[in-house]
Order: structure tokens, then C-alpha cells, then sequence
């Protein structure tokens, strides 16, 4: 038996990283899944988006399971595409018991040299994209009652500050925000809400040439051995970042039953990196 067996788990930013992990978790522990990824390219991030190939790979992945799995290229910036998508898993699934609002970008400059476009595209998709997919999914959730576990990928910016990360950092804050308001507004629905807040976390969005070069500028073609070197200071715990699969076992534990009764709480996997004094590592 799995903890998520005859559920159905929503995820956005589904095709790699923590968004495939979390689908492969969730899987794995009985549920079906409903999958959506934007797959295609943003011009102010300076980093490789998914493909289309990526999201039909996580889809296999799940087939392979035994589990069923809807899935469709999507922006979660497009409420009536997320609706459209709600409603086909509500006929062909029964409803939507779980979401995990995964979708995020970033892209990097000092708050006065962020673009119009930096800012827009990064608060429009990590704070507005999250709104929107809890705005597609609630009614039909409501409506269903069985009440339901929502989970909101925040990260350790959404509860302290990072440079360079002006506009990430305010989104992923106004994702804290606005997980502790779903939580009061939807508990007398059996709803319950919840944000993860990850530190660094080995994907492709962390695991780049764009974040080598910010981070490690003094390193000419800097490599993610360099990268693994500087990264590890961040953290109090002596590693460079986490894995998708550290993330995607507190996003199961936040689904389950396990925590029939959490709500409105942060959840923190930051291997010791938002504390304020951290011991050097050697």
C-alpha cells in the first residue's frame, strides 16, 4: 500500500528537476498524476528551460510506474490554460486531491540593474504563476470535498534575503504570504496549505554556466566542481545543495495523511543555510 493511493497529485514545472522529482515521489507512493510544464524559452533567463522532450520523459517514467499520468506544455502564467487542464483531470481522474505549485525561473543582477522584463518575468511566473494554479485547482477541490493538501515551493529567499536576487526573493516571500492566507482561507474546507523552503538544490536551474560566473566570477570557465567548492559555505550542513529527492520527501510528507493536521507552516530544507552564523567549512 502507498501513503497516496486512489489520489491524484497536481505539479507544475514538472518535466525535471524538483518538478519531476516530486511527480516520480508521488508516483511512486500511489498517486496518478496532472503535469504541466511551460517548455520553451524565456529571454531573461540566462539558463537552458526544460523541453518537450523532458516533460514526455517524466510522463514514461510514470507509465513505467503502473500509475496514470495527464500531461500538457503550459505556462502557469495562463490561468485559462490551468483551467482547461483542471478540467480534463477532474473528467478523466475524478478531481484533484493534492497540488504542488513547483514552477519557477530566476535570473540575477542588482535590484537597481534588474530589468523591467527580469522583474516581471521572474515575479509574474514564481508569485502570480503560484496564484493562479491554486485559483484553477481550488473550485473544483471545494466543490469536490474531500478536502486536500496544496503545497507552495517557496525557498530558503522566502524567508530571508539574498543579493543579487532581488525579485526572486520578493516572490518567494510573497509565496509565504500567500501560502498563510490559502490556509486560513481554505481550512474550513479540509484544505490544508503549506510552503517548502529548500536551500540550494542540485538542478539544472542552480547547476549552470550563468550561476558559475555570478557566483564565481575571480574563475575563469568556472565547473560545477568549482561551484561544489564555493556553494558549500552557504550551508551549515557541509554540502554544496540538496538533492531533488530531499525536497520531494517533505513534499510527500506534506500530501499524506501524515499530516492530516499541518497547516500554515513553513517547511524548511535548508541543511542549516538560513541560519544567521554558520561555522566556516575547511
Amino acid at each position: 500500500m502507498g501513503r497516496l493511493d486512489n489520489k491524484v497529485a497536481f505539479v507544475t514545472g514538472a518535466a525535471r528537476g524538483q518538478g519531476r522529482a516530486h511527480v516520480l515521489r508521488l508516483a511512486e507512493e500511489g498517486a496518478d498524476i496532472v503535469a504541466i510544464d511551460a517548455c520553451a524559452p524565456i529571454d531573461t533567463v540566462p539558463y537552458d528551460m526544460a523541453t518537450s522532450d523532458e516533460l514526455a520523459g517524466t510522463a514514461k517514467l510514470v507509465e513505467d510506474m503502473g500509475r496514470r499520468i495527464i500531461y500538457r506544455q503550459g505556462d502557469t502564467r495562463d490561468l485559462a490554460g490551468l483551467q482547461s487542464l483542471v478540467s480534463d483531470a477532474v473528467d478523466e481522474f475524478g478531481g484533484i486531491d493534492i497540488v504542488v505549485a513547483n514552477a519557477g525561473i530566476t535570473s540575477f543582477a542588482p535590484s537597481w540593474e534588474l530589468t523591467e522584463q527580469q522583474w516581471q518575468d521572474v515575479v509574474d511566473i514564481n508569485l502570480t504563476g503560484v496564484w493562479k494554479t491554486a485559483k484553477a485547482v481550488i473550485p473544483s477541490m471545494i466543490d469536490r470535498g474531500r478536502g486536500g493538501s496544496i503545497i507552495l515551493t517557496s525557498s530558503v529567499a522566502g524567508l530571508v534575503a539574498y543579493g543579487n536576487l532581488a525579485h526572486y526573493t520578493a516572490a518567494k516571500h510573497g509565496v509565504t504570504g500567500l501560502m498563510r492566507a490559502l490556509s486560513l482561507e481554505l481550512a474550513p474546507h479540509n484544505i490544508r496549505v503549506n510552503s517548502v523552503h529548500p536551500t540550494t538544490v542540485n538542478t539544472p536551474m542552480l547547476n549552470n554556466p550563468a550561476i558559475y560566473n555570478l557566483f564565481f566570477p575571480h574563475i575563469e570557465n568556472a565547473t560545477q566542481e568549482d561551484a561544489e567548492a564555493g556553494f558549500i559555505h552557504m550551508n551549515g550542513l557541509k554540502v554544496p545543495w540538496v538533492e531533488p529527492i530531499d525536497v520531494s520527501n517533505a513534499v510527500l510528507h506534506l500530501a499524506s495523511d501524515e499530516t492530516r493536521y499541518v497547516t500554515g507552516t513553513t517547511q524548511v530544507i535548508d541543511a542549516g543555510g538560513s541560519a544567521p552564523y554558520k561555522f566556516p567549512h575547511a
